[in-house]
């Protein structure tokens, strides 16, 4: 029995509010019915096809825009649209500002219930495009068509692909012709580098199948124009990667790192992988201040150098330092925060759950000399223990910079029962900060907010506060 084909719901002059999470936009219905908008942004007035119809709220696509908003701009990626990577490149910069900070705001007072907060102005990145010091990207033999593409069915194309995931569609990959995001040679590498492969016939990787031989490249700069790249081989094939590989190196001296690994897993990741160096180090350099980090190919570090250093700035002005503290930095990772405080601070101690971060926290340390810096790998919930409190002294300021789900309960209430005179609170999503935040009202005073924009053209935003105790 055929099912029974679901009946479209289509909706007129709906005028879009606002921004909502995750890129979406809001508008309401006249009935007052919330609408949550793909391929608009606040000010349009659209037509909406709506394809999910819930109690409370419908999800739908602007089909139409009958009115363009005020902040609408022309996007400078031709990829827009498709690629997904940066939903806001139809938004004036000053409008995403400025969203951003509503959804800090919002956040604070819906989730947090925290009323009459001052809240400072975000803090804008001076590079809207660019600013990126690492992007990974895919070979695959099923390249996305276009509908023109798809429609053309006499003609025969290229179905190879070096590029990113289609959004919801993980075995089709867009073959990426330029991106703004990293500074040049990136696109230069990326397209060299599906050039060469496709002229020597080269098999880019199947990812139903799981077969091929060329399947991921990673590229990686410092803020000095020196770049690493690594490329995942799905198997040996000792002449052939090597020609790869020294076509890469021949062609760009700025490549300092030229590494490989051979990945025949069912997933791409490389933190079980074992990296071999082809060309140059296995390693690049980031300089910040006086600090010097090492950057391997499994090392995590903020993707945008340039506005980082201005969010530890704001990190350690906040933790108000007077050089005889004891502080703890808890998600430490490879312990960037916690050597740019050490300075301040008479002891810093630093946590994290990923042993090969601690081991780079540990080796960057030594290397910039710093030895007032303490590194301990370990679950966060389960390592405060009133031994683990005794050998390494009550901390007087807490900087704490947890992924995006926020800290576990149990971290919380260990901070609560420490009860440390100051907190910072650094965050890559406001959401579950506010939810925190909520928790530890009954202790802790909200004293500054100051709102970041790490990562221009996308939606994401960091925000910093500072909690004092409540005597």
């Amino acid at each position: 029995m055929a099912r029974k084909k679901r009946k479209e719901i289509f909706l007129g002059n709906i005028e879009v509010l606002r921004a909502g999470a995750k890129g979406i936009s809001i508008g309401k219905t006249d009935e007052g019915k919330t609408v949550l908008i793909q391929d608009a942004v606040p000010g349009d007035l659209v037509n909406v096809s709506v394809f999910k119809k819930k109690s409370s709220y419908m999800e739908g696509k602007a089909v139409e825009i009958l009115r363009p908003s005020p902040h609408r701009v022309t996007p400078r990626c031709i990829h827009f649209g498709v690629c997904g990577g940066c939903k806001w490149q139809n938004l004036s910069y000053d409008a995403q500002l400025k969203f951003k900070q509503d959804e800090v705001e919002n956040n604070l007072l819906r989730i947090g219930k925290f009323e009459n907060l001052e809240i400072t102005p975000i803090l804008g990145s001076p590079e809207e495009y660019y600013y990126r010091n690492k992007l990974e990207f895919t070979f695959s033999n099923s390249r996305w068509l276009t509908l023109d593409e798809i429609r053309n069915t006499d003609e025969t194309y290229d179905r190879n692909a070096l590029g990113f995931h289609i959004p919801g569609q993980w075995s089709k990959v867009l073959d990426i012709q330029e991106c703004h995001l990293q500074k040049e040679p990136m696109n230069a590498i990326r397209l060299e580098a599906r050039r060469f492969a496709n002229e020597n016939g080269y098999d880019f990787f199947d990812l139903r199948n799981q077969d091929g031989f060329l399947r991921t490249l990673m590229i990686r700069s410092n803020q000095k124009g020196e770049f690493m790249v690594l490329v995942q081989f799905f198997r040996e094939e000792t002449e052939k990667r090597e020609a790869f590989l020294e076509n890469l190196k021949s062609k760009f001296p700025q490549i300092v790192s030229l590494l490989y690994a051979i990945n025949p897993k069912g997933n791409d990741s490389i933190y079980d992988l074992d990296i071999q160096t082809y060309s140059g180090q296995d390693f690049i350099m980031e300089e910040m201040e006086d600090l010097q980090f090492k950057i391997g190919p499994k090392s995590f570090y903020q993707t945008n150098p340039a506005q980082a250093y201005e969010l530890y700035k704001i990190t350690r002005d906040f933790a108000g330092l007077k050089g005889d503290e004891t502080v703890y930095d808890l998600y430490t990772g490879t312990g960037t925060i916690a050597q740019f405080v050490s300075k301040k601070a008479k002891k810093v101690v630093g946590v994290e759950a990923v042993q090969e971060a601690i081991d780079a926290a540990k080796e960057n340390a030594e290397r910039n000399g710093i030895d007032n810096c303490t590194f301990y790998c370990g679950d966060m919930k389960d390592i405060f223990t009133d031994e683990f409190i005794a050998q390494n002294g009550h901390p007087n300021v807490i900087i704490t910079d947890p992924p995006r789900d926020g800290m576990h309960k149990n971290v919380v209430e260990t901070i609560l029962r420490i009860h440390p005179e100051r907190v910072v609170y650094v965050s890559c999503n406001s959401a579950t900060q506010a939810r925190d935040l909520e928790l530890m009202k009954s202790h802790y005073e909200i004293k500054k907010v100051q709102p970041v924009d790490m990562f221009p053209q996308t939606h994401h935003v960091e925000n910093v506060v500072l909690l004092e105790r409540i005597h």
